[in-house]
């Protein structure tokens, strides 16, 4: 009854999403791509994975696609004759992945039409189903498990916000639960969660937060040379770089760069928004401070260093690791303002000390154990920003402490692409 009631509403919700998709590729612009939306993949682009067995990994954005990565290394060493199939709700995530070598096919998710699901399922005759962390569309799962394909969740985890919104629906996602083979949660607080929103608890696993798993390597002089040469940035600068800013935080970033700048002559900021189509909306910022900036995109080979004082408006995407690693130290955004954050451990893996905002709620254990380790500084509002970045310009061992807390973390709390590996296994 459930799937029949969700499927003639779906009917009613075909035009309008359809109609919301070209305005939304439109204003960011993305490629429209609808035969993929519908489930319709030319024959070409499954070339590289006919004949094999496929493992297929939904990822929706560029957050899940980072996380996956080492999950993903782990398959392709283990599996090398399967097919890596992954697919993206976002273009930002899909422009991500398809730059990982150990994937055969990248494609966009399907709008969780009937028809659209059952067409993407013939076309890419998947042998297994892995869906990063919480992404439950109930044709999709039932047509899984109408078809006997296990059907397996990932990384899952459920923030404090979420939980009493999924406790709300649980009858909307109660079905879809049912058809997972394996449910792998982030911690013991998510296995709870999953299981009273209605899954079986026999199928739930704890297996750690595949995030820790980032490759750590400190940046050598060598290579953060070489970067900074590539983004135009003088050697001796003192880079900030601050990652996934959110809309409200940059008026706050821009007001502490000019206090800084005065202080610090040697100071570059080197600003990335999370999404690349609000940097016309920054660039009016930063003009309207009178700070000089330089767009990405604009960067030719062998141009002209930026100047110390100026900022580098990042307007492109999949950079963020070497915008990190070219950094003496950072600020992840989404923390000053009630978004819930961003990944703190990839400034870390990189050895890059982070300074990050007091709403994180949706990288909980991940704040927790940065604050254990020592390996960031939390700031409560944004009047601390300016003292805590004078504090990280100034002392040059505090920020190698700091990284190095970092690499330590990592070290420590690794293991979980071999804890999903394993379950993955018994269906493979």
């Amino acid at each position: 009854m459930f799937y029949a009631i969700y499927n003639i509403l779906s009917l009613f919700l075909v035009l309008p999403v359809f109609l919301f998709n070209i305005y939304r590729s439109f204003k960011r612009g993305w490629p429209l791509a609808i035969p993929e939306r519908f489930g319709f993949v030319a024959k070409h682009l499954l070339a590289p994975v006919a004949d094999r067995p496929v493992i297929w990994l939904h990822a929706v954005s560029v957050g899940e696609i980072i996380a996956a990565r080492p999950l993903l290394l782990a398959l392709r060493s283990s599996y090398p004759l399967h097919a890596l199939v992954v697919t993206c709700t976002t273009e930002t995530g899909k422009t991500t992945a398809e730059r990982f070598p150990e994937i055969d096919l990248c494609l966009y998710f399907p709008f969780d039409f009937l028809p659209s699901v059952k067409a993407i399922f013939s076309a890419v005759k998947p042998r297994i189903i892995i869906i990063m962390e919480t992404e439950i569309w109930p044709n999709f799962c039932r047509e899984a498990a109408r078809r006997n394909i296990p059907l397996l969740l990932a990384n899952g985890r459920i923030s404090d916000r979420s939980f009493k919104r999924y406790l709300s629906f649980g009858w909307f996602f109660r079905p879809a639960l049912r058809c997972f083979s394996a449910i792998c949660m982030q911690s013991a607080t998510g296995c709870n969660r999953i299981t009273a929103i209605g899954a079986a608890g026999s199928i739930v696993h704890e297996a750690g937060n595949l995030k820790h798993d980032i490759a750590s390597r400190p940046t050598n002089d060598t290579d953060r040379t070489e970067l900074r040469i590539r983004y135009a940035i003088p050697a001796s600068s003192c880079v900030w770089t601050v990652g996934s800013c959110r809309e409200g935080e940059e008026p706050f970033l821009i007001a502490t760069y000019r206090k800084l700048r005065e202080e610090f002559d040697n100071l570059l900021l080197v600003l990335v928004p999370r999404h690349t189509e609000r940097c016309g909306i920054i660039g009016g910022l930063l003009e309207q401070a009178e700070l000089p900036f330089r767009l990405r995109t604009s960067l030719k080979e062998n141009d002209t260093p930026l100047r110390t004082g100026e900022v580098l408006l990042v307007d492109t995407v999949g950079e963020m690791m070497d915008l990190y690693r070219l950094a003496d130290f950072s600020f992840v955004g989404g923390s000053l303002v009630p978004i819930g954050g961003h990944n703190l451990l990839e400034p870390a893996s990189v050895g890059v000390p982070s300074v990050f905002g007091p709403y994180m709620a949706n990288f909980r254990e991940i704040e927790t154990l940065v604050r254990e380790y020592g390996a960031g500084v939390q700031i409560q509002s944004p009047d601390e920003l300016t003292t805590t970045c004078q504090t990280l310009i100034t002392s040059t061992e505090l920020r190698r402490v700091l990284g190095q807390n970092g690499l330590k973390l990592l070290r420590d709390n690794g293991g979980a692409a071999a804890r999903h590996l394993e379950i993955i296994a018994r269906y493979l």
